[in-house]
């Protein structure tokens, strides 16, 4: 059974496990809607779609020709991602009255980690951090990527119909559409005589963005308060480019998470040198990408 991170959190009986969990949720607006499916051991096998087989008409007492579909074999292997929380027993002797240090200073880890996860996500590769995994920006080439441009080849500032592309490249068309703040803004303005673009907040009080019915996510920085999708792309002889993503989630299927046991969090107690409270996170994790067309990238877009 495939959960979101949310979803989890409501079967999670430890309350520790379960503060983590949806923490990882509120922080990283990836982790919202991504799904992850339990995998055994420390890598998942799978079947990347290929090409269909053929099919025909044929007259009556005339045969069919054989004809058989190709797949090709993908393996994802899951990374080790996590750190340990470490409270000076001083700290939290002194300072526990008015704010739990170990409860603080976790919520602060599982930031880092959300932000991190969500920057790999987007913007992993393996070939440069091989304890890590390949994101979409790595993984999706050829008819995947549509590059904005205004005949220069040096890309362009966003339009209607660079998304409407990018929305056509995704099987069925994507669960949500990811950018930065500054694209978002164009969006809306882009969309405010169409009425393809709306704005609501939902039932927390938060904002919330629509093109044509499909959600529009903002991501922002990372855990070392770098931009993410931000404008650092170099199109042609333009290098201020940014990047938009379009995502079809689906486990077995589409875009999806892979984990061995979910989100492992423990309390180590008290070490004794140095003298701190330590809590372990761990997490197993991965990222399949099961149909070619399940997700795609608009590159190119400047300001």
């Amino acid at each position: 059974m495939a959960l979101t991170l949310a979803e989890a959190a409501k079967l999670e009986t430890d309350f520790l496990r379960r503060g983590v969990i949806e923490t990882f949720g509120e922080f990283s607006p990836v982790l919202e809607d991504l799904q992850f499916v339990q995998v055994q051991g420390n890598s998942y096998r799978y079947n990347l779609e290929d090409t269909l087989p053929e099919v025909d008409f044929r007259a009556v007492n005339a045969p069919y020709n054989e004809s058989a579909g190709t797949v090709s074999a993908q393996s994802e292997t899951l990374a080790i991602f996590g750190g340990v929380v470490d409270v000076d027993r001083y700290l939290q002797q002194v300072r526990g009255s008015v704010n739990d240090q170990r409860a603080l200073q976790t919520r602060l880890k599982v930031k880092s980690l959300a932000l991190a996860f969500t920057r790999e996500f987007f913007k992993g590769d393996a070939t440069v951090n091989p304890d890590s995994f390949n994101g979409l920006a790595k993984r999706l080439t050829g008819g995947q990527v549509v590059t904005a441009d205004a005949g220069a080849g040096n890309g362009d500032v966003l339009k209607l119909e660079h998304i409407d592309q990018l929305i056509d490249t995704v099987w069925n068309g994507p669960d949500v559409l990811y950018m930065n703040k500054a694209n978002r803004r164009k969006l809306i303005q882009l969309g405010r005589e169409t009425e393809l673009v709306t704005v609501e907040m939902d039932a927390a009080g938060r904002v919330r963005t629509y093109y044509d019915g499909i959600p529009v996510k903002v991501v922002e920085k990372d855990n070392h308060n770098d931009d993410i999708l931000g404008f650092d792309e170099t199109v042609g002889t333009e290098d201020e480019c940014s990047s938009i993503y379009a995502v079809r989630y689906g486990a077995d299927e589409f875009v999806c998470g892979l984990t061995n046991g979910g989100i492992q969090v423990e309390d180590l107690g008290l070490i004794a040198n140095p003298p701190v409270y330590r809590t372990l996170i761990e997490w197993y994790v991965g990222l399949a990408v099961f149909n070619p067309k399940s997700a795609a990238r608009l590159k190119g877009i400047h300001q």
